[in-house]
């Protein structure tokens, strides 16, 4: 549990970006150099895991209330292409000759708590009593 001066919270977050069309590239060197500079990127967030398939990758977040996830997969996305292009332009260029991406548009996101949804209601429930 985290805290500032007028609340506390717990906020964490699952996150899958995929590589576009599903190229496998996140192996080798790409792969460690990519999982490297991915983690120095943290700035209002923390990223407390990561792990990688040939295609996508998975990430555990934990962030303030003040930054919203959006704001992170667009940093994350936009900085680690940059990175990506700048050290391994010669590969990519060989699967995306038409423009310099390297993540799909979309991702997966979804919260993670410290309770379920039964635990969180019941509490709420007895609250009054």
């Amino acid at each position: 549990m985290n805290s500032t001066s007028s609340c506390k919270y717990l906020l964490q977050y699952h996150l899958i970006f995929v590589v576009k069309y599903r190229k496998q590239l996140l192996v080798g060197g790409l792969n460690i150099d990519m999982l490297k500079y991915i983690k120095s990127l943290e700035r209002d967030f923390e990223i407390k895991t990561m792990q990688s398939d040939k295609n996508h990758l998975h990430f555990l977040i934990s962030t303030k209330p003040n930054v919203s996830i959006s704001q992170i997969v667009r940093h994350l996305k936009q900085m680690s292409t940059i990175f990506i292009w700048k050290n391994y332009e010669k590969l990519l260029l060989k699967h995306f000759w038409k423009e310099h991406t390297f993540w799909s548009d979309g991702y997966f996101v979804a919260s993670i708590g410290n309770a379920n949804e039964k635990t969180i209601q019941k509490y709420i429930d007895e609250q009054g009593s």
